[in-house]
């Protein structure tokens, strides 16, 4: 099947996109998939996204639900949900886009924090899940579900202990959740960004992260060269990327695939840690003598 025809083949089907108004990752989304023809019923915890979103896919010629509800409430999603269910027969694809984060030491967070983080990156996702599976099932042709991890599901990301766990639990549910349904060709697959330019990923950071940005002053470049360190294509994949991830996705295009984590994240996951050091050192997990001379003033 050719990549024209597999997208040709999405015009009509009917995708749920939790998270799909009002994130710049969400929302894009949800033009992405309604720029392919698919109808669409979304929630969103930002009121005026809700609204606003429902002009830019009906521009597409697509139907649409938009409805504000906040996924750390259950009864809000399961209320999103009885609407989806009165105004669809069926879905064919569900998108669960919503994650939350703060950057903090475990042991500088609350109980309170700890369990909105787990119920923001995995909780709702299980009860997403849970009314998503029978109205695929009514359309008889199965279908697929993308969940949204993270690269912190696959390492040590200190400051960001819960997150991290909480998305590396979405991460292993999603694939025993492939295997118990691929009998059914309903396919779970995962995306897991890395510099990602949603909303929820510039407010984790701190204060005094902020205020050590400010201090770059508008040099922007200086970013950019630190992509070059980092990722291995020198530069952040884009909000398109991951747009472009969901959608081969949704389609048949990846048709065999189920269970697997797609990583757009520019190779950051395949470094493990090996960074490309400026000043002649090249990739090593730590740097040599070219950086630490520059890091530490030793010239």
């Amino acid at each position: 099947m050719g990549l024209l025809e597999a997208y040709k083949n999405l015009a009509g089907k009917n995708a749920v996109i939790v998270g799909g108004a009002g994130g710049i990752v969400g929302r894009a989304v949800t033009l992405g998939l309604a720029s392919a023809g698919i109808n669409i019923a979304t929630c969103d915890c930002d009121e005026e996204a809700v609204h606003a979103i429902v002009a830019d896919v009906e521009a597409f010629g697509s139907k649409i639900t938009s409805v504000h509800a906040d996924v750390a409430d259950s009864r809000a999603l399961d209320r999103f949900y009885d609407q989806v269910e009165h105004d669809f027969d069926h879905i064919d694809i569900v998108v669960n886009v919503v994650g939350g984060l703060q950057r903090r030491y475990f042991m500088e967070t609350t109980r309170e924090q700890n369990l909105l983080e787990i119920r923001l990156n995995y909780g709702y996702v299980i009860d997403s899940m849970r009314r998503a599976i029978p109205l695929i099932r009514k359309g008889g042709k199965g279908g697929s579900i993308i969940n949204f991890t993270t690269i912190e599901a696959h390492r040590g990301a200190a400051t960001y202990a819960v997150y991290a766990g909480a998305k590396a639990a979405t991460t292993n549910f999603s694939r025993a959740m492939a295997l118990e349904l691929g009998a059914e060709h309903i396919r779970v697959n995962l995306i897991a960004p890395d510099t990602n330019p949603a909303k929820t990923s510039n407010a984790a950071l701190r204060p005094e992260d902020f205020s050590r940005l400010a201090d770059l002053g508008n040099d922007y470049s200086v970013f950019d060269r630190a992509f070059e360190m980092y990722i291995p294509l020198k530069e952040a994949p884009s909000v398109d990327d991951i747009v472009n991830a969901v959608l081969f996705l949704a389609s048949d295009l990846s048709r065999s695939i189920t269970g697997t984590t797609l990583h757009v994240d520019g190779g950051t996951s395949a470094a493990l840690g090996f960074i490309d050091w400026p000043y002649g050192d090249g990739y090593m997990p730590a740097p040599l003598g070219g950086t630490l001379k520059k890091l530490f003033s030793m010239e």
